[in-house]
């Protein structure tokens, strides 16, 4: 234990020291409290023992300074005077003292105050020591949960990819695109790194649409567009009952990424800001993906042509906001699409480039 000693009597230092010394602990002396200030916040203690009767700065007034080094704050602080006024006293504990010692020092009554005090910092040291403990405990368990969860979504992705290879590639690449637009849109690093997450589940309902209808070249039928409107409400009904708060965003986004703005999407024609933001800006990196990749039932556009057609459908069929978030993160979009040149389908990449 390490006892911050002020006084500007030489005498008085030294049977102090001698005092602390005889306890066990560890004694930082100092003559004035010019020369403890010159050491801060560098210095190390765990009580103060301060003089109240010294030349430029008193004990209260050498006490307010050392309080405004945050690292001190709470430190506590004894005073050695021989003044017996309540006012002087009243003073000191307002700047932070918690005990007084009356001159001359009795060493009984020293010692005792100070096994007292040196009990209650090591007790106080000792609970802190143990919070810190169940914060790292606590961390370590949020992060182990965390990362469950994100390999559950992983591993869910990868079986509604067993139907269409392609699907895996543009799940994925619908979340990188998510995080740049959701980044651009201004929202936190932790809310657009959970959309990235989030939203490669965007399509899971698809596990119940039909391979005829699924992987069907060219066209689908009045009827058979409509079985495949069911997967935003399949995904939702799949994900949403879970406890864990990135299903729940991901059943958010899969139920609600084929909304438009103007209330003319599926399932449940919501319009304008009713649309989760989540899914309005999974929209537009979803259509972007879609326009730019070749399907079973489709040619690949090149990219300006579909930069181009979601800039037109601001308002209609886009927010206007995600709109301009997306603008915003073309590059990044841009970027992202060509580190994953290698999962892009020939045909594809051939059509974009046209």
């Amino acid at each position: 234990m390490k006892i911050l000693l002020i006084d500007d009597n030489p005498t008085n230092l030294t049977f102090l020291t001698l005092l602390v010394e005889k306890l066990g602990c560890t004694a930082l002396a100092f003559p004035s409290p010019e020369a403890v200030l010159t050491e801060m916040p560098a210095l190390d203690y765990d009580i103060a023992v301060i003089d109240y009767q010294m030349p430029v700065y008193n004990g209260i007034e050498l006490l307010i300074e050392i309080s405004r080094f945050e690292k001190y704050r709470g430190k506590p602080a004894v005073f050695v005077t021989a003044d017996t006024d309540t006012a002087t006293r009243i003073a000191a504990l307002d700047a932070g003292a918690i005990d007084f010692l009356t001159k001359p020092i009795n060493p009984l009554e020293f010692q005792a105050r100070m096994r007292n005090l040196t009990a209650l910092v090591a007790a106080q040291n000792k609970l802190a020591d143990t919070a810190s403990w169940l914060r790292a405990a606590v961390d370590e368990a949020v992060a182990e949960l965390r990362a469950r969860e994100e390999e559950i979504i992983e591993r869910l992705t990868l079986a509604a990819s067993f139907k269409d290879a392609e699907t895996a590639r543009h799940t994925m690449r619908v979340g990188a695109y998510s995080e740049a637009i959701a980044l651009a849109y201004g929202l936190p690093a932790g809310l657009c790194s959970d959309i990235r997450l989030a939203s490669p589940m965007h399509d899971i309902g698809k596990v119940a649409i039909s391979d005829a209808v699924l992987l069907k070249k060219g066209g689908l039928t009045e009827q058979e567009f409509a079985e495949m409107q069911r997967h935003t409400v399949v995904g939702r009904d799949i994900l949403r009952e879970s406890k864990s708060s990135l299903l729940q965003l991901a059943a958010e986004i899969a139920s609600s990424h084929h909304e438009r703005w103007d209330g003319q999407g599926y399932p449940f024609r919501l319009i304008g800001e009713a649309i989760p933001l989540s899914g309005r800006i999974v929209a537009v990196a979803d259509n972007f993906d879609a326009l730019t990749m070749a399907r079973p039932y489709k040619e690949a556009w090149p990219v300006e042509r579909a930069v181009d057609h979601i800039l037109a459908r601001a308002g209609t069929q886009f927010d206007p906001r995600c709109v301009e978030a997306f603008k915003t993160a073309l590059p990044s979009i841009l970027a992202i699409r060509l580190a994953n040149y290698d999962a892009l389908p020939q045909r594809a990449e051939m059509a974009a480039s046209a």
